[in-house]
């Protein structure tokens, strides 16, 4: 019988290495890819808490926008009850208007204080008529309707308003149409 110190040349010849070597490089890779599995749950986990993350954020991201919407409705009513409000009495006394059987001057006086009481409705909502006649026009805030030729104003002032503009502070809500004054001496001069 041969010996084993002459199985092992023999092996060494064919190309058959130390049995030991042959185990231990099998035993490597069995460990690249248990550690390549414990990356790969860690990652798997790292994933999901990113996903669960998103999905709360997105949650959070459409509550925002619903809340968002939902304040800006109430906003608007807020502000269309706090200008209608005023105009409630302005209302009230039109209807009374029309119910009253009086004179031509009664109904008139009427109207002008209801007319006074529109201005003072539109004072506290900071409207203000835009200033016309007597003034020099102004295409910012005057609309010109036509023009009266005159020697006794000068040019370009406003003669006459035909419809009221106005200006909520410093912006204008709509312009004045006014008729001005067109002075030929003061044009050639």
């Amino acid at each position: 019988m041969r010996s084993s110190k002459e199985m092992q040349d023999e092996m060494n010849g064919q190309g058959v290495t130390d049995p030991e070597v042959v185990l231990g490089s099998d035993v490597e890779p069995v460990n690249e890819v248990s550690s390549a599995q414990a990356e790969l749950e860690q990652l798997k986990g790292e994933r999901d808490q990113l996903l669960d993350r998103l999905v709360r954020l997105q949650a959070e991201f459409d509550n925002a926008r619903k809340r968002e919407i939902k304040e800006r409705a109430d906003s608007r009513d807020y502000t269309v009850s706090n200008t209608v409000e005023p105009f409630l009495g302005v209302m009230d006394n039109f209807q009374l208007a029309l119910k009253a059987d009086g004179t031509a001057e009664q109904l008139r006086a009427g109207v002008e204080l209801i007319l006074k009481q529109m201005e003072d409705a539109l004072k506290g909502l900071n409207v203000q008529p835009v200033e016309t006649v007597g003034t020099q026009f102004d295409p910012r805030i005057h609309e010109a309707l036509g023009s009266i030729e005159t020697k006794e104003f000068p040019d370009h002032q406003v003669l006459e308003e035909i419809r009221r503009g106005y200006k909520i502070r410093e912006k204008l809500l709509r312009p004045a149409l006014v008729r001005i004054a067109a002075n030929a001496d003061q044009v050639a001069d």
